[in-house]
């Protein structure tokens, strides 16, 4: 490179670095800064920049934007800002520095080559530890292809952490735990047969951002929440990071999958970022606008206030705020062709600028109107650590939400709790006590019994307690309230009763998740048996605690043959798959209810017996070729008889069976048996499920 490029003042639009014409325009956004440098490299680990351009506040400064165009500059240039002002830290909650090297906000490539988070921590110079951006190429031949628009209704979701996801040696791909690796096992994911994958962040994150004890561990932030730059993708999974190949590795991934018909769904975490508390690195926001970007106390501007337990709390509902984090959504849709996000504790969002719970956030309903935004599905974790709790409250009415609420009765009632009976109905219908009240609709509610924070599936059945010293601290960490049950032994055994009764009990948590109306969302490597050893909290653990290992595909071939089959049963009914809730009036099509409650005897549903753990119900298809579905769960120690109604001109035909052997627990409809007169013999702890067929 030159020595020295020629500059121009440049445009305060659009934020970033972004090529234009013969060279590159630079735009960062900071208001109360004095003196603004641009550094220039040429990779992203040399020592000194060969050029530092210094930016004229009467030339380089149009309201509070500072820019520069720089002529003749290739992309591919690597590039970091200083920044200098006010560091009234008590009285502003300014944390201005001159020597720290800082990100672009809006940067779409990183490195971390040189990262170190303790220096960042420090005051002074951090030149020889800071990360670096990079102007990247945004041509792309997409060859046709959009974000796709998969209705609600029939989505599938299943939530992924892409390094884990292919790290493990059994994984058998070229570039291990990178977007290129996950590009490999997309035929996996098209025979499973779901709709979307849910990734967990992707967005570039801090992996040096755990506590103390942890890191003297030598574990590292694995999960992903804890986002700096919120344009980049992660560079940890990337093949080539240093070449700033970022956004095509991610597009490449985006155009695989939906190629195989699968949408992309970004977990992403803007109520906190990586800066952390009061102490914690200067990285980008805290360095250009912290009294902006964070929220503080009314009286003392040097606390932060944290509703996220990760030591600040985004001001999302402040103007510049909600702009630039409604601009990063539009970006990844309109860019990277992401067809939704998942938005992390998005309760924090709903919060004002002085903390208090704002009834119509302008963040959520610009997200919700925004025109760019129409077609992407939006769902929220809709709580916040600070005990704001809005599941079937959320702002808005496009938003889907995390249904905690299902995940706990389904949870208690597959372990056997009493006095479930009417609400797990309501779950399993859509949660219209949640959502009907306020015009949403069954598929605001997404449902599920695991997720990446918790228990695993299988260790949902192994475990009464969590397990987590391996995390280093000192089992402190992690959820206390597990809702499990570990069928008579903590942990691994060798006693086949138990084992026997822990996959069962597996197979109904799918069965009953696969059947319920709403949007449902499998955790991967549940269809494996995969377990984390009680671990309910493995966010620090990127080993094969937490990667999936593949030979599992093969030992518990029987598990996922079953996840499969149930998937596909759940796609041949429409009648599961409803956009509206369900009115116990006939259908349309035959004229029978569309819904019909029972126990162990028909049209007898046990309500008001506290004491029952079963529920039957009698689902009737919605299309001329749909055949109806008689679904009985029995969550108690004893089997029992159930009687089977009588629909003329059809028969009852067998499709799962939870407490039989493979193969034999669940068939597609042309494998079924014809069930003999009308009642069949229930075992205890098993769903069972009937589809009927012309005589």
């Amino acid at each position: 490179m030159q020595n020295k490029y020629q500059l121009r003042p440049g445009n305060p639009y659009p934020s970033g670095a972004r090529a234009k014409m013969k060279g590159i325009n630079f735009s960062i956004f900071s208001r109360y800064a004095t003196h603004v440098e641009l550094l220039l490299f040429e990779t992203s680990d040399c020592d000194e920049p060969f050029q530092t351009i210094v930016l004229q506040p009467d030339i380089n400064r149009t309201f509070f934007s500072w820019h520069v165009y720089v002529v003749g500059l290739p992309v591919g240039t690597w590039y970091a800002w200083r920044m200098d002002g006010p560091n009234h830290v008590r009285e502003a909650g300014l944390h201005f520095d001159k020597n720290k090297q800082l990100i672009d906000p809006c940067a779409r490539a990183v490195s971390h080559k040189r990262w170190s988070r303790k220096a960042a921590c420090a005051p002074g110079d951090n030149k020889d530890t800071a990360m670096r951006c990079v102007v990247v190429d945004d041509n792309y031949d997409w060859e046709g292809d959009v974000p796709l628009r998969i209705r609600s209704e029939r989505a599938i979701v299943y939530e992924l952490h892409v390094g884990g996801f292919t790290r493990h040696s059994s994984a058998n791909v070229v570039n291990p735990g990178t977007f290129a690796g996950l590009i490999e096992k997309i035929p996996y994911l098209k025979e499973l047969g779901i709709t979307h994958v849910e990734l967990l962040p992707v967005m570039a994150f801090d992996e040096q951002d755990v506590p103390r004890h942890t890191a003297d561990l030598g574990l590292r932030n694995y999960w992903g929440y804890s986002t700096h730059s919120f344009f980049s993708p992660h560079p940890g999974y990337c093949v080539t990071p240093e070449q700033g190949t970022h956004v095509q590795e991610f597009r490449d991934l985006v155009k695989a999958l939906h190629r195989a018909g699968i949408g992309v769904i970004m977990d992403v975490v803007f109520n906190h970022t990586a800066e952390a508390g009061a102490d914690g690195p200067i990285i980008n926001f805290r360095g250009i606008g912290d009294d902006i970007f964070y929220h503080h106390d009314k009286f003392d501007k040097s606390i932060l206030h944290d509703y996220t337990g990760c030591g600040n709390t985004v001001n999302a509902n402040h103007p510049l705020v909600a702009n630039f984090i409604i601009s990063c959504l539009e970006y990844w849709v309109r860019e990277m062709h992401v067809d939704g996000f998942r938005f992390d504790l998005a309760s924090a969002l709903a919060r004002g600028e002085d903390g208090e719970v704002l009834q119509d956030p302008p963040l959520l309903w610009g997200i919700e109107l925004s025109e760019q935004l129409a077609k992407t599905k939006l769902i929220a974790e809709a709580w916040d650590a600070a005990g704001l709790y809005q599941v079937g409250s959320f702002p808005g009415y496009r938003w889907a939400e995390w249904n905690g609420r299902y995940r706990d009765v389904i949870r208690r009632f597959v372990r056997g709790d009493k006095g479930l009976v009417s609400e797990l109905a309501t779950r399993l219908c859509g949660s219209s006590d949640l959502y009907e009240h306020k015009g949403r609709l069954p598929i605001n509610s997404v449902n599920f019994v695991t997720c990446h924070d918790g228990l695993t599936l299988y260790d949902l059945f192994s475990y009464n307690e969590k397990h987590n010293y391996a995390n280093g601290e000192y089992n402190q960490d992690g959820c206390n309230n597990n809702l499990s049950f570990n069928c008579g032994i903590e942990g691994e055994t060798d006693d086949l009763s138990i084992l026997a009764l822990r996959r069962k009990q597996v197979k109904n948590a799918f069965a009953m998740l696969l059947l319920s109306h709403g949007v449902p969302m499998l955790l991967a490597g549940d269809e494996l048996l995969n377990s984390q050893h009680g671990n309910n909290n493995c966010y620090c653990q990127n080993n094969e605690l937490s990667w999936i290992d593949w030979s599992m595909t093969k030992q518990n071939a029987d598990m996922l043959r079953f996840v499969r089959l149930m998937i596909a049963l759940r796609k041949r009914h429409p009648s599961i798959m409803r956009r509206r809730f369900l009115t116990g009036k006939p259908t349309n099509t035959r004229g029978i209810p569309e819904i019909q409650w029972h126990g162990t005897e028909i049209d007898k549903p046990l309500w008001d017996d506290y004491e029952a753990r079963f529920l039957a119900f009698t689902l009737a298809g919605i299309e001329i070729d749909e055949a109806d579905l008689h679904v009985a769960m029995n969550m108690s120690d004893r089997p029992v008889v159930i009687e089977l109604p009588v629909i003329p001109g059809r028969t009852w035909c067998l499709a799962v069976d939870t407490s039989l052997q493979s193969q034999q627990d669940i068939a597609l409809p042309q494998d079924q048996k014809k069930v003999r007169g009308n009642s069949y013999p229930v075992n205890s702890r098993t769903v069972v499920v009937f589809e009927n067929e012309l005589d």
